[in-house]
């Protein structure tokens, strides 16, 4: 069986969700999360909605899940450019663990499953994070290259401030939403359930994941430094020429009618 994972969105709204999904099937709402369950050829399946914009299914095709999250997408605060996908198979046994990307489950209960999810979820969210930054670091590299090569940013004032404003509403969007990467709130409730959470997490490697993202987050900090630092120094520079030519139109007033009585 599969089970599929999506972050498509900075958040969701949960209750409008909830109150359009539940005219179709049955929902519970968990803390931060929608579960809903959906009855489909030959079973059921689970999809949990997260509300930092993460949906993870489980028991269906591909296509179903895709259609389980175009159904989410006008409930969403606001959407990412590229839709982040990570997919498992899943089966149930004895004991639970995870080896070469399927999911050996001990049970059928909702809340297992909601459990492994929360893991899931993190990772397609980090993902976006990690795709965002990379996207910074493309759109940015030259400029320390320049700085190296030739000891001077060539960007004007005007591009500069846009890459200062880009920098920042990037690195301000992660920051907002780093606390979905932190031990999710639902286990305070469900304190036996936190072992499969942490069983996703260190398989999908989460905590060191979010080590680099803090590092690069470090990185892009530096960067807008740098650029502020750059912006500043061209403002003095063109106050120190502005004020060497009014320096120099004063000495040759002053020539032109003192020396050469021209006025």
């Amino acid at each position: 069986m599969d089970c599929w994972a999506f972050c498509n969105a900075t958040s969701y709204k949960i209750k409008p969700l909830q109150e359009a999904l539940r005219t179709r099937w049955k929902t519970n709402l968990y803390r931060d999360v929608l579960h809903a369950e959906i009855a489909i050829t030959g079973g059921v399946c689970h999809a949990f909605y997260f509300t930092y914009g993460a949906l993870v299914v489980w028991g269906c095709k591909q296509e179903q899940a895709l259609e389980f999250l175009a159904q989410a997408k006008e409930f969403a605060a606001q959407n990412t450019e590229e839709i982040e996908t990570d997919e498992f198979t899943y089966v149930y046994g004895e004991t639970s663990k995870i080896v070469d990307d399927e999911i050996s489950l001990p049970n059928s209960e909702v809340l297992t499953k909601l459990a492994v999810s929360h893991g899931i979820a993190q990772s397609v969210k980090l993902g976006v994070f990690e795709t965002a930054l990379q996207k910074i670091f493309n759109n940015t590299k030259q400029i320390p290259e320049d700085l190296a090569h030739k000891g001077k940013i060539s960007l004007s004032r005007r591009e500069i401030r846009r890459k200062m404003g880009e920098l920042f509403i990037e690195r301000a969007s992660i920051n907002l939403h780093m606390d979905v990467l932190d031990t999710p709130e639902f286990f305070w409730e469900y304190p036996e359930l936190e072992p499969y959470y942490k069983m996703m997490a260190n398989y999908l490697d989460i905590s060191t994941r979010v080590e680099v993202l803090n590092q690069r987050l470090d990185v892009v900090h530096g960067l807008f430094e740098m650029l502020g630092t750059e912006l500043n120094h061209q403002h003095s520079s063109r106050l120190e020429w502005t004020i060497i030519c009014l320096i120099v139109i004063e000495v040759v007033l002053a020539l032109m009618r003192d020396v050469f009585r021209w006025i």
